[in-house]
């Protein structure tokens, strides 16, 4: 693909914060071979595109065929490309997201169940309340578990990659980006019952200890504060609120679960006097689930540590923070000043596992990031086990698109980096200089030719649809993946749907 070109690049705007990718999977297109003709030079096109198909003046600053030719366009102020919202059906498709498929089929599901445990059609839920509580509250922390989903994307990238159906392949990159709602669906069920568990004590109150109750009453308020610190709207706009109380609160709840259980099982056999029966604690599987949650919770800080780094400050827009050692694509890494306080999230860009160094892009827009700029830590604290994102399962596509807009570059770029068959478009506003030279030489040295960046200082806007799906069939992709700001992924995300590109966007809703 030797007529590709190297535009001077891009849009600036999406978010500092890792981007995960929101997944809709859309039907395969049918492969359009001849309709873009080989000879058509996509940096021409795309300014075309950009200027209403009126000639700009193109200026290669590179000919050296085996680097990246800069694309500039005469500066002179351009409208803003329109983008007009499709269809309703569409958009309410992107909407009910298999992250929103899993969390209504498990709240409805548990909810018929503690129906038909109420009408005494259910025994085993009536007797076993407690067990099924912990059970909803294990699986929700198992898959926020870095070990456990780092298992589930190996298994799938080793087992289905390339050979299996396209279906296929995109229904395991939807369900695994959106465990999330396995997360929250057992967490909303583990409430309900446990409500359920405490309107039969309440009912039977005469027989049951105080302090059964009163422990029953602190677990519920607990987790109900733990859930609502989740809710989108705090974790999107009060993110440091999110993070402290969310996880604070989680420890409060595991602490006193194991109380509540422990006080349970010990007034079990008498309800109105506590015995200590080891015996009879070991044969109940509520104490196991809770032994396996309190694992699941505590093994993430196993592997934190306080690790060296070297900040770069390309501009006052970001910081680039360099770490030891090379990391496999498609990975996230979580950050903190303070060990135990709030963690961040950023996109890892590595070379491969092989590298010298693996790099995070942070966007200066909070506190965290602001900190980085004016007080420039030598050391940070870290999980050494990564979480996969959604961009580990390129491994399973022949060919991609992995298009982002500024920050974006983080999470997108290691995927190019270590596989020739992905095509990276880069939109911000003169990334190469805002971002400096690290990310500059990793993309020309690792990319090359193989990538779009678009100027929008010097080009404008660009018309984003047009040139995505004209260089997704020119690439010959099975995938579209997409690291943007809201708007950015609202328009791509509607766009490929509209014209049956598969594609996988950002993702809040998490």
């Amino acid at each position: 693909m030797n007529s590709n070109k190297l535009l001077s690049s891009a849009e600036d705007g999406s978010s500092s914060e890792v981007a995960h990718l929101d997944t809709t999977v859309s039907p395969t297109p049918q492969k359009v071979e001849d309709s873009i003709p080989q000879s058509i030079d996509l940096a021409a096109v795309a300014v075309l595109l950009q200027n209403d198909n009126k000639p700009s003046i193109t200026q290669s600053e590179k000919p050296n065929s085996e680097r990246p030719t800069t694309v500039s366009a005469q500066a002179q102020p351009k409208p803003r490309p329109r983008f007009v919202p499709a269809s309703r059906w569409i958009r309410f498709q992107l909407w009910f997201n298999t992250y929103r498929k899993f969390f209504t089929f498990i709240v409805l599901l548990e909810l018929a169940g503690m129906i038909t445990a109420g009408l005494g059609h259910f025994p085993y839920a009536h007797e076993n309340t407690g067990g099924i509580v912990i059970g909803n509250i294990l699986a929700g922390v198992v898959v926020r578990n870095e070990l456990f989903g780092r298992l589930l994307y190996l298994l799938t990238n080793t087992l289905f990659a390339k050979w299996a159906p396209l279906w296929f392949r995109l229904a395991c990159t939807s369900v695994l980006q959106h465990l999330g709602g396995i997360h929250s669906g057992c967490s909303i069920s583990a409430i309900g019952w446990l409500v359920y568990n405490l309107v039969n004590l309440f009912r039977d109150h005469k027989g049951i200890a105080t302090g059964v109750l009163a422990m029953g009453v602190i677990v519920c308020v607990i987790i109900v504060f733990t859930c609502i610190s989740a809710i989108p709207w705090v974790r999107n706009n009060h993110h440091n609120v999110f993070e402290r109380n969310h996880r604070f609160f989680g420890w409060i709840a595991v602490i006193v679960t194991w109380i509540y259980i422990i006080l349970e099982n010990g007034h079990r056999n008498s309800r109105s006097s506590f015995s200590a029966n080891s015996y009879a604690f070991a044969h109940h599987q509520e104490l196991w689930l809770t032994l396996f949650m309190a694992i699941a919770v505590v093994l993430p800080w196993a592997y934190t540590r306080k690790v060296s780094i070297h900040v770069e400050i390309p501009s006052p827009k970001v910081a680039v923070l360099r770490f030891d050692r090379g990391m496999q694509q498609g990975l996230l890494g979580r950050i903190s000043r303070t060990a135990i306080l709030e963690y961040h999230a950023f996109g890892i860009i590595s070379e491969g596992k092989d590298a010298k160094y693996h790099y995070m892009v942070c966007g200066v827009q909070g506190d965290f990031t602001r900190g980085l700029v004016n007080d420039m830590p030598t050391h940070i604290w870290t999980r050494e086990v990564k979480f996969s994102g959604v961009g580990n399962t390129s491994t399973l596509y022949r060919r991609g698109i992995r298009i982002c807009t500024g920050t974006g570059i983080g999470a997108a770029l290691s995927t190019c980096l270590q596989s020739d068959q992905w095509f990276l478009i880069w939109i911000g506003s003169d990334v190469l200089k805002t971002f400096g030279p690290t990310i500059a030489e990793l993309i020309e040295r690792g990319v090359g030719d193989r990538a779009i960046l678009w100027d929008t200082k010097k080009l404008g806007r660009p018309k984003t649809m047009e040139l995505l799906a004209e260089q997704f069939y020119k690439w010959n992709a099975e995938v579209v993946m997409i690291t943007s700001n809201w708007d950015g992924n609202q328009e791509m995300m509607q766009g490929c749907m509209q014209r049956g590109i598969p594609a996988f966007g950002t993702l809040w809703d998490f």
